[in-house]
Protein backbone atom coordinates (compact mmCIF):
# COMPACT_ATOMS: atom_id res chain seq x y z
CA UNK A 1 0.00 0.00 0.00
CA UNK A 2 2.91 2.42 0.63
CA UNK A 3 4.29 1.83 -2.39
CA UNK A 4 1.08 2.11 -4.52
CA UNK A 5 0.86 5.63 -2.59
CA UNK A 6 4.27 6.56 -3.29
CA UNK A 7 3.59 5.50 -7.19
CA UNK A 8 0.67 8.05 -6.70
CA UNK A 9 2.47 10.83 -5.11
CA UNK A 10 5.46 10.52 -7.53
CA UNK A 11 2.83 11.07 -10.88
CA UNK A 12 0.94 13.55 -8.94
CA UNK A 13 4.97 15.79 -9.00
CA UNK A 14 5.55 14.57 -12.49
CA UNK A 15 2.18 15.78 -13.80
CA UNK A 16 2.67 19.18 -11.76
CA UNK A 17 6.11 19.89 -12.68
CA UNK A 18 4.93 19.30 -16.74
CA UNK A 19 1.63 21.47 -16.02
CA UNK A 20 4.26 24.35 -14.49
CA UNK A 21 6.29 24.26 -17.45
CA UNK A 22 3.08 25.75 -19.74
CA UNK A 23 1.44 27.90 -16.75
CA UNK A 24 4.74 29.86 -16.47
CA UNK A 25 4.30 31.02 -19.98
CA UNK A 26 0.70 31.60 -19.89
CA UNK A 27 -0.61 34.98 -20.58
CA UNK A 28 -2.35 37.00 -17.63
CA UNK A 29 -5.42 37.54 -19.87
CA UNK A 30 -5.50 33.32 -20.03
CA UNK A 31 -4.81 33.23 -15.92
CA UNK A 32 -7.56 35.61 -15.10
CA UNK A 33 -10.29 33.84 -17.77
CA UNK A 34 -9.32 30.53 -15.76
CA UNK A 35 -10.01 32.29 -12.61
CA UNK A 36 -13.14 33.60 -13.43
CA UNK A 37 -14.89 30.49 -14.84
CA UNK A 38 -13.72 28.83 -11.40
CA UNK A 39 -15.89 30.93 -9.73
CA UNK A 40 -18.32 30.28 -12.69
CA UNK A 41 -18.06 26.89 -12.16
CA UNK A 42 -18.09 27.06 -7.77
CA UNK A 43 -21.74 29.14 -8.15
CA UNK A 44 -22.92 26.41 -10.95
CA UNK A 45 -22.06 23.58 -8.66
CA UNK A 46 -23.31 25.48 -5.28
CA UNK A 47 -25.72 22.48 -4.18
CA UNK A 48 -23.06 19.51 -5.17
CA UNK A 49 -20.75 21.70 -3.00
CA UNK A 50 -22.91 22.54 -0.28
CA UNK A 51 -23.87 18.45 -0.22
CA UNK A 52 -20.51 17.24 0.20
CA UNK A 53 -19.78 19.52 2.63
CA UNK A 54 -22.97 17.95 4.84
CA UNK A 55 -21.34 15.14 4.57
CA UNK A 56 -18.31 16.08 5.94
CA UNK A 57 -20.17 18.34 8.65
CA UNK A 58 -21.95 15.21 9.65
CA UNK A 59 -18.96 13.31 10.53
CA UNK A 60 -17.93 16.04 12.05
CA UNK A 61 -20.99 16.38 14.57
CA UNK A 62 -20.54 12.27 14.92
CA UNK A 63 -16.72 12.34 15.93
CA UNK A 64 -17.48 15.20 18.39
CA UNK A 65 -15.68 17.69 17.01
CA UNK A 66 -14.34 20.72 18.74
CA UNK A 67 -16.74 23.45 17.79
CA UNK A 68 -14.05 25.68 16.17
CA UNK A 69 -13.12 23.15 13.99
CA UNK A 70 -16.60 22.65 13.39
CA UNK A 71 -16.84 26.42 12.70
CA UNK A 72 -13.71 26.56 10.03
CA UNK A 73 -15.46 22.57 7.90
CA UNK A 74 -18.71 24.44 7.72
CA UNK A 75 -20.07 26.13 4.43
CA UNK A 76 -22.87 27.69 3.69
CA UNK A 77 -24.13 30.21 0.70
CA UNK A 78 -22.98 32.95 2.44
CA UNK A 79 -19.31 31.14 2.77
CA UNK A 80 -19.84 30.13 -0.85
CA UNK A 81 -20.28 33.49 -2.17
CA UNK A 82 -17.18 34.63 -0.16
CA UNK A 83 -15.05 31.88 -2.22
CA UNK A 84 -16.48 33.09 -5.56
CA UNK A 85 -15.57 36.83 -4.52
CA UNK A 86 -12.26 35.87 -3.71
CA UNK A 87 -11.79 33.57 -7.04
CA UNK A 88 -12.32 36.92 -8.71
CA UNK A 89 -10.96 39.44 -6.34
CA UNK A 90 -7.61 37.14 -7.09
CA UNK A 91 -8.54 37.77 -10.96
CA UNK A 92 -8.25 40.90 -10.83
CA UNK A 93 -4.62 41.82 -9.07
CA UNK A 94 -1.66 42.18 -10.70
CA UNK A 95 0.19 39.75 -12.26
CA UNK A 96 3.25 39.67 -10.79
CA UNK A 97 5.19 37.02 -13.24
CA UNK A 98 7.70 38.57 -15.45
CA UNK A 99 6.95 42.48 -13.56
CA UNK A 100 10.35 43.94 -13.24
CA UNK A 101 11.49 44.60 -9.81
CA UNK A 102 14.42 46.63 -10.39
CA UNK A 103 17.13 47.29 -13.22
CA UNK A 104 20.13 49.32 -13.64
CA UNK A 105 22.42 50.28 -15.73
CA UNK A 106 26.68 49.37 -15.43
CA UNK A 107 29.59 51.80 -17.03
CA UNK A 108 30.13 48.97 -18.95
CA UNK A 109 27.08 49.27 -21.19
CA UNK A 110 25.18 46.04 -19.61
CA UNK A 111 21.51 46.76 -18.58
CA UNK A 112 20.31 44.49 -15.65
CA UNK A 113 16.57 43.80 -14.59
CA UNK A 114 15.28 41.84 -11.69
CA UNK A 115 12.20 40.02 -12.79
CA UNK A 116 9.74 38.12 -11.27
CA UNK A 117 9.17 34.12 -12.25
CA UNK A 118 7.60 31.68 -10.13
CA UNK A 119 8.24 29.42 -7.70
CA UNK A 120 7.20 26.11 -9.63
CA UNK A 121 5.42 23.71 -7.89
CA UNK A 122 3.62 24.38 -4.78
CA UNK A 123 2.32 21.66 -2.35
CA UNK A 124 -0.41 22.76 0.23
CA UNK A 125 -1.61 20.55 3.38
CA UNK A 126 -4.12 21.68 5.45
CA UNK A 127 -6.75 20.88 7.86
CA UNK A 128 -10.60 21.43 7.98
CA UNK A 129 -11.24 24.80 6.17
CA UNK A 130 -12.16 23.62 2.81
CA UNK A 131 -12.06 26.85 1.22
CA UNK A 132 -8.42 26.84 1.31
CA UNK A 133 -8.48 24.26 -1.65
CA UNK A 134 -9.76 27.41 -3.64
CA UNK A 135 -7.65 29.88 -2.07
CA UNK A 136 -4.70 27.90 -2.83
CA UNK A 137 -5.57 26.68 -6.03
CA UNK A 138 -5.83 30.47 -7.57
CA UNK A 139 -3.24 31.89 -6.03
CA UNK A 140 -0.73 29.70 -6.75
CA UNK A 141 -2.77 29.95 -10.65
CA UNK A 142 -2.18 33.69 -10.42
CA UNK A 143 1.74 33.52 -9.78
CA UNK A 144 2.27 30.90 -12.07
CA UNK A 145 2.84 28.17 -9.96
CA UNK A 146 1.47 24.20 -10.52
CA UNK A 147 -0.44 23.18 -7.29
CA UNK A 148 -0.61 19.95 -5.12
CA UNK A 149 -3.14 19.63 -2.68
CA UNK A 150 -3.63 17.78 0.73
CA UNK A 151 -6.78 18.91 2.81
CA UNK A 152 -7.55 17.02 5.87
CA UNK A 153 -9.43 14.02 5.69
CA UNK A 154 -12.53 16.17 7.69
CA UNK A 155 -13.24 18.26 4.63
CA UNK A 156 -12.40 15.13 1.97
CA UNK A 157 -16.07 15.75 0.19
CA UNK A 158 -15.91 19.16 0.63
CA UNK A 159 -12.41 19.87 -0.59
CA UNK A 160 -13.11 17.60 -3.84
CA UNK A 161 -16.24 19.03 -4.80
CA UNK A 162 -14.83 22.95 -5.13
CA UNK A 163 -11.70 20.89 -6.40
CA UNK A 164 -13.76 19.84 -9.34
CA UNK A 165 -14.90 23.25 -9.94
CA UNK A 166 -11.45 24.67 -9.96
CA UNK A 167 -10.25 22.13 -12.48
CA UNK A 168 -13.35 22.98 -15.17
CA UNK A 169 -12.66 26.41 -14.85
CA UNK A 170 -8.49 25.23 -15.96
CA UNK A 171 -9.77 23.55 -18.83
CA UNK A 172 -12.49 26.08 -19.60
CA UNK A 173 -9.50 28.41 -20.01
CA UNK A 174 -7.20 26.28 -22.12
CA UNK A 175 -4.85 25.03 -19.22
CA UNK A 176 -3.98 21.97 -18.05
CA UNK A 177 -6.67 20.37 -15.15
CA UNK A 178 -2.90 19.13 -13.62
CA UNK A 179 -1.77 22.68 -12.73
CA UNK A 180 -4.01 22.18 -9.76
CA UNK A 181 -4.09 18.66 -8.46
CA UNK A 182 -5.42 17.20 -4.97
CA UNK A 183 -4.57 14.15 -3.52
CA UNK A 184 -7.12 11.53 -3.36
CA UNK A 185 -6.60 9.80 -0.33
CA UNK A 186 -6.66 10.10 3.26
CA UNK A 187 -3.88 8.02 3.84
CA UNK A 188 -1.57 9.76 5.87
CA UNK A 189 1.24 8.45 4.12
CA UNK A 190 0.80 10.33 1.18
CA UNK A 191 1.82 13.80 3.69
CA UNK A 192 5.10 11.53 4.11
CA UNK A 193 5.74 11.27 0.46
CA UNK A 194 5.04 15.26 0.28
CA UNK A 195 7.48 16.33 2.72
CA UNK A 196 9.62 14.29 0.92
CA UNK A 197 9.66 16.39 -1.87
CA UNK A 198 8.34 14.02 -4.68
CA UNK A 199 11.96 13.54 -5.66
CA UNK A 200 12.84 17.42 -6.30
CA UNK A 201 9.42 17.99 -8.29
CA UNK A 202 7.87 20.21 -4.93
CA UNK A 203 9.51 23.42 -4.43
CA UNK A 204 7.77 24.49 -1.49
CA UNK A 205 5.37 23.57 1.14
CA UNK A 206 2.81 25.63 3.14
CA UNK A 207 1.07 24.16 6.13
CA UNK A 208 -2.00 25.17 7.11
CA UNK A 209 -3.71 23.10 10.23
CA UNK A 210 -3.23 22.58 14.14
CA UNK A 211 -0.04 22.91 15.79
CA UNK A 212 0.96 18.75 15.52
CA UNK A 213 0.16 19.45 11.53
CA UNK A 214 2.67 22.30 11.29
CA UNK A 215 5.24 20.91 13.73
CA UNK A 216 5.75 18.25 11.81
CA UNK A 217 5.76 19.83 8.56
CA UNK A 218 8.60 22.29 9.99
CA UNK A 219 10.00 19.76 11.39
CA UNK A 220 10.39 16.92 8.67
CA UNK A 221 10.62 18.61 5.52
CA UNK A 222 12.96 18.12 3.09
CA UNK A 223 12.20 21.31 0.93
CA UNK A 224 11.33 25.45 2.19
CA UNK A 225 8.20 25.89 4.36
CA UNK A 226 6.08 29.17 4.16
CA UNK A 227 4.52 28.81 7.45
CA UNK A 228 3.73 29.64 11.11
CA UNK A 229 3.47 27.31 13.96
CA UNK A 230 0.41 29.32 16.23
CA UNK A 231 -1.49 32.30 16.03
CA UNK A 232 -0.94 33.44 19.57
CA UNK A 233 -1.83 36.89 19.22
CA UNK A 234 -1.70 40.36 21.92
CA UNK A 235 -3.60 42.86 22.22
CA UNK A 236 -1.74 45.66 24.11
CA UNK A 237 -4.11 48.45 26.05
CA UNK A 238 -1.82 51.31 26.91
CA UNK A 239 -2.13 54.25 29.23
CA UNK A 240 -3.09 56.67 26.61
CA UNK A 241 -5.94 54.52 25.04
CA UNK A 242 -9.53 54.90 25.08
CA UNK A 243 -11.73 53.16 27.03
CA UNK A 244 -14.41 52.33 23.97
CA UNK A 245 -11.56 51.55 21.25
CA UNK A 246 -9.92 49.20 23.35
CA UNK A 247 -13.64 47.22 24.56
CA UNK A 248 -14.08 47.07 21.05
CA UNK A 249 -10.71 45.96 19.82
CA UNK A 250 -10.95 43.27 22.36
CA UNK A 251 -14.24 42.59 22.02
CA UNK A 252 -13.61 41.90 18.11
CA UNK A 253 -10.12 40.70 18.07
CA UNK A 254 -11.46 37.35 20.54
CA UNK A 255 -15.12 36.72 19.76
CA UNK A 256 -15.75 37.90 15.67
CA UNK A 257 -14.22 34.68 14.94
CA UNK A 258 -12.26 32.45 17.87
CA UNK A 259 -11.26 29.88 15.46
CA UNK A 260 -8.75 31.82 13.29
CA UNK A 261 -4.94 32.05 13.62
CA UNK A 262 -5.67 36.24 13.83
CA UNK A 263 -7.54 35.82 16.75
CA UNK A 264 -6.82 37.50 20.28
CA UNK A 265 -5.25 35.08 22.86
CA UNK A 266 -4.27 37.53 25.17
CA UNK A 267 -5.22 40.80 26.18
CA UNK A 268 -2.34 42.84 28.75
CA UNK A 269 -3.26 45.96 29.99
CA UNK A 270 -1.30 48.82 31.63
CA UNK A 271 -1.33 48.66 35.25
CA UNK A 272 -2.00 52.67 35.40
CA UNK A 273 -5.24 52.57 34.16
CA UNK A 274 -6.25 48.40 34.83
CA UNK A 275 -8.56 50.22 37.72
CA UNK A 276 -10.85 51.88 35.98
CA UNK A 277 -10.56 49.96 32.32
CA UNK A 278 -10.24 46.36 33.03
CA UNK A 279 -13.62 45.89 34.30
CA UNK A 280 -15.30 47.57 31.71
CA UNK A 281 -13.54 45.65 28.58
CA UNK A 282 -14.09 42.52 30.95
CA UNK A 283 -17.80 42.70 31.28
CA UNK A 284 -17.47 43.30 27.22
CA UNK A 285 -16.32 40.31 26.91
CA UNK A 286 -17.81 38.01 29.67
CA UNK A 287 -21.00 39.42 27.88
CA UNK A 288 -20.16 38.70 24.59
CA UNK A 289 -19.49 35.07 25.79
CA UNK A 290 -15.94 34.92 26.38
CA UNK A 291 -14.27 32.80 29.04
CA UNK A 292 -11.63 35.03 31.28
CA UNK A 293 -7.96 33.54 32.94
CA UNK A 294 -6.44 36.50 34.71
CA UNK A 295 -3.11 37.19 36.74
CA UNK A 296 -3.61 37.54 40.40
CA UNK A 297 -4.09 41.18 40.09
CA UNK A 298 -6.71 41.07 36.98
CA UNK A 299 -8.63 38.76 39.01
CA UNK A 300 -8.77 41.13 42.38
CA UNK A 301 -10.65 43.40 39.78
CA UNK A 302 -13.12 40.90 38.04
CA UNK A 303 -14.58 38.55 40.42
CA UNK A 304 -15.87 36.42 37.01
CA UNK A 305 -11.91 35.61 35.91
CA UNK A 306 -10.16 32.56 37.17
CA UNK A 307 -6.61 32.23 37.74
CA UNK A 308 -4.34 31.81 34.97
CA UNK A 309 -1.41 29.15 34.59
CA UNK A 310 1.60 29.64 33.34
CA UNK A 311 0.58 27.56 30.27
CA UNK A 312 -1.95 30.05 29.47
CA UNK A 313 0.04 32.79 28.03
CA UNK A 314 1.77 30.21 25.73
CA UNK A 315 -1.71 28.80 24.50
CA UNK A 316 -3.27 29.04 21.44
CA UNK A 317 -7.19 28.55 22.60
CA UNK A 318 -8.81 28.51 18.90
CA UNK A 319 -12.01 29.55 21.39
CA UNK A 320 -14.03 31.90 23.26
CA UNK A 321 -11.13 32.05 26.47
CA UNK A 322 -8.81 34.94 26.82
CA UNK A 323 -5.78 35.45 28.88
CA UNK A 324 -5.91 38.67 30.53
CA UNK A 325 -2.62 40.55 32.21
CA UNK A 326 -2.11 43.77 33.94
CA UNK A 327 1.11 44.69 33.23
CA UNK A 328 3.69 47.38 34.59
CA UNK A 329 4.10 50.04 31.03
CA UNK A 330 5.17 49.48 27.73
CA UNK A 331 8.60 48.02 28.29
CA UNK A 332 7.00 44.97 30.14
CA UNK A 333 3.95 44.82 27.73
CA UNK A 334 6.95 43.97 25.13
CA UNK A 335 8.86 42.16 27.06
CA UNK A 336 5.96 39.59 27.58
CA UNK A 337 4.81 39.76 24.54
CA UNK A 338 8.53 39.01 23.47
CA UNK A 339 8.36 35.47 25.70
CA UNK A 340 5.28 34.30 25.04
CA UNK A 341 4.46 35.28 21.53
CA UNK A 342 4.49 33.44 18.69
CA UNK A 343 5.40 36.18 16.30
CA UNK A 344 2.44 36.37 14.41
CA UNK A 345 0.04 39.31 14.91
CA UNK A 346 0.07 41.78 17.72
CA UNK A 347 -1.52 45.45 18.44
CA UNK A 348 -1.62 48.17 20.41
CA UNK A 349 -4.21 50.78 21.55
CA UNK A 350 -3.05 54.04 22.36
CA UNK A 351 -3.94 57.69 21.32
CA UNK A 352 0.23 58.54 22.27
CA UNK A 353 1.73 58.06 18.77
CA UNK A 354 5.62 57.93 20.31
CA UNK A 355 4.25 54.74 22.45
CA UNK A 356 2.80 53.54 19.34
CA UNK A 357 5.73 53.56 17.26
CA UNK A 358 8.46 52.22 19.45
CA UNK A 359 5.85 49.47 20.13
CA UNK A 360 5.37 48.88 16.38
CA UNK A 361 8.92 49.28 16.02
CA UNK A 362 10.69 46.88 19.18
CA UNK A 363 7.91 43.87 18.84
CA UNK A 364 9.37 41.26 15.84
CA UNK A 365 6.27 40.02 14.77
CA UNK A 366 5.09 39.22 11.63
CA UNK A 367 2.16 41.72 11.56
CA UNK A 368 2.14 44.93 14.01
CA UNK A 369 -0.68 47.17 14.06
CA UNK A 370 -2.10 50.19 15.93
CA UNK A 371 -5.74 50.54 17.40
CA UNK A 372 -6.89 47.84 15.21
CA UNK A 373 -8.39 44.42 15.60
CA UNK A 374 -5.88 41.23 15.28
CA UNK A 375 -8.79 39.83 13.05
CA UNK A 376 -7.27 41.98 10.23
CA UNK A 377 -4.67 39.39 10.18
CA UNK A 378 -6.18 38.45 6.70
CA UNK A 379 -4.70 38.58 2.87
CA UNK A 380 -7.70 39.47 1.54
CA UNK A 381 -7.95 42.76 4.36
CA UNK A 382 -4.39 43.35 3.48
CA UNK A 383 -5.62 44.37 -0.38
CA UNK A 384 -4.18 40.88 -1.47
CA UNK A 385 -7.28 39.01 -2.76
CA UNK A 386 -6.65 36.11 -0.58
CA UNK A 387 -4.11 34.37 1.19
CA UNK A 388 -2.11 31.06 1.05
CA UNK A 389 -1.31 31.55 4.23
CA UNK A 390 0.87 33.83 7.24
CA UNK A 391 4.40 33.39 7.31
CA UNK A 392 6.15 33.89 10.55
CA UNK A 393 9.46 33.16 9.33
CA UNK A 394 11.92 35.66 8.14
CA UNK A 395 13.15 34.33 4.86
CA UNK A 396 11.26 35.27 1.55
CA UNK A 397 7.49 35.34 2.75
CA UNK A 398 6.59 37.20 6.07
CA UNK A 399 2.83 37.48 7.25
CA UNK A 400 0.03 37.10 4.35
CA UNK A 401 1.50 34.73 1.37
CA UNK A 402 -0.22 35.86 -1.38
CA UNK A 403 0.13 36.10 -5.37
CA UNK A 404 3.72 38.02 -4.97
CA UNK A 405 5.20 36.12 -2.10
CA UNK A 406 4.52 32.87 -4.10
CA UNK A 407 7.33 34.55 -6.72
CA UNK A 408 10.52 34.47 -7.09
CA UNK A 409 12.91 36.52 -9.26
CA UNK A 410 15.72 35.89 -12.13
CA UNK A 411 18.11 38.54 -13.32
CA UNK A 412 17.52 39.21 -16.99
CA UNK A 413 21.06 40.98 -18.62
CA UNK A 414 21.06 42.84 -21.62
CA UNK A 415 24.37 44.01 -23.25
CA UNK A 416 25.63 45.03 -27.14
CA UNK A 417 28.80 42.09 -26.95
CA UNK A 418 30.27 43.06 -24.10
CA UNK A 419 33.13 40.50 -23.19
CA UNK A 420 34.82 40.66 -19.58
CA UNK A 421 38.01 41.62 -19.56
Amino acid sequence: MTQTISSMMQSLGAQAREASSSLAIASSDQKNTALHAMANWINNDRVEILAANQKDASAGIKNNMAASFLDRLTLNNERIDGIISGLNAIADLDDPVGSIIASWDQPNGLHFERVRTPLGVIGVIYESRPNVTADAGALCLKAGNAVILRGGSDSYHSSRAIHAALQAGLLEAGLPAQCIQIVPTTDRAAVGEMLKGLDGQLDVLVPRGGKSLVSRVQSEARVPVFSHLEGICHLYVHEAADLDMACNLAVNGKMRRTGICGALETLLVDEKIANDILPEIANALIDAGCKLRGDSKSCELVSQMTPANEADWSTEYLDAILSVRIVNGLDHAISHIGEYGSSHTDSIVTGDPAAATEFLNRIDSAIVMHNASTQYADGGEFGMGAEIGIATGRMHARGPVGVEQLTSFKYRVHGTGQTRP
